[in-house]
Parts: C-alpha cells; structure tokens; sequence
C-alpha cells in the first residue's frame, strides 16, 4: 500500500508541529528555539563528518536519525534532558510509534528499525547520532545569552554528552573538549549586564 497525497499532506502537517514547538534553548538572538531548528543543525553537523568516520559507519544513516530523532515531540512537546523522566520519554516513544503507525508499509517498518536502533543505543551509527544530538545542545548554549541559562547550566553545558561523544569518532571527540573550552571562555567574560530576561 503506497502513501495517498492526503496521507503525506497529514503526516507533513503533524511533523511541522517542531517548527512550532519550543526547546530550552534560546538562539544567539534571545528567541526561543524550536525543535525543528535544533533537528535541523543536528543533521547538518552530520553531513559535514563527510569524510571524517570511518568506512564501515552509515553516515547516511546517522543524518537519517538526527533528521527522524524529536519527531515524537510534535505530539509530546520537548522537555529538557534534566527535568525529563522515565515516564515522559516512555510517553514520548509511545506517542512517536504511534505516528509511525500511520505510514504505509515499507515505510513503516524501516522507520521503527531505525528508531529501535536508535532506542538501543548499540550501534556506531547511533551512538553518533546520539552524541551530535547532546553536541548540538551544547554549541546552541555556547551561542545564546548567559542570561537565558538556568544555573546548573553553567556546570552541565561542560559536561553534557561529553561522555557519549568520547564514545565516537575522534573529530567529535575534539569538537566536544573545544566546546568545554568555549563555555569556560563565556563563563569568564560574563557582562553582568545581560541579565534578567529569562521567562
């Protein structure tokens, strides 16, 4: 059974929801970034390792994940790593099967495959996918106002996914020790003007 024009219409619909759906995370600007955004740049950090894994890793794969990785927070909206449970991802996993229900067959079950990959957490590809996606977290709050950072921010944007990122490639290994230094760097040369305007 192949996709109708309205199936692909109503799924797109539902999918454009990140666009409108909100992160912890502020951009260099002060505006509140979407879900959308962050899959975006995380997919793009994938496809600029073009050259940098190693032969037998699917980078196809990996931008495939970091592209699919939020989709369950169109329905479930996003709630940061450090105030998420159990019991929400659980909700978000639910939510995210569901929609995957509603796509045609091979479609489908090539796309639950590939989510219980990435749920596993055992392969290359995911394990990259999954520090690019905890990187990109990191470089966005090396970007935005220290005045949108919450206070355990200024210890976990040094430490955040720097323990799955030593789990990969050497290139985002590098990338990951240079943002520790780049937070430590904005750390230092806070203007204690710009405070006051997180909601």
């Amino acid at each position: 059974m192949s996709m109708t024009p309205r199936a692909y219409i109503d799924f797109l619909h539902i999918a454009g929801r990140l666009k409108d759906n909100i992160r912890h995370c502020y951009t260099e600007q002060g505006r509140e970034e979407s879900v959308a955004e962050h899959s975006w740049r995380t997919s793009l950090m994938a496809m600029l390792l073009l050259g940098k894994t190693p032969e037998d890793l699917d980078l196809n794969k990996v931008i495939q994940m970091c592209i699919l990785h939020d989709l369950g927070e169109a329905i479930t909206g996003d709630i940061p790593s450090f105030w998420k449970t159990a019991q929400d991802t659980a909700k978000e996993d639910h939510a995210l099967f569901r929609l995957l229900d509603t796509l045609p067959e091979p479609l489908r079950s090539s796309w639950h495959t590939l989510f219980q990959e990435m749920l596993a957490l055992q392969t290359a590809e995911a394990k990259l996918y999954h520090a690019l996606d905890r990187l990109e977290s990191v470089l966005q709050h090396n970007e935005s106002p220290l005045s949108t950072w919450l206070d355990l921010e200024r210890t976990l944007n040094q430490t955040y996914g720097m323990e799955e990122a030593m789990q990969t490639i050497p290139f985002v290994q590098e990338v990951r020790k240079l943002a520790v230094a780049d937070t430590q760097k904005k750390l230092q040369t806070e203007d204690t003007t710009d405070r006051g305007c997180l909601k």
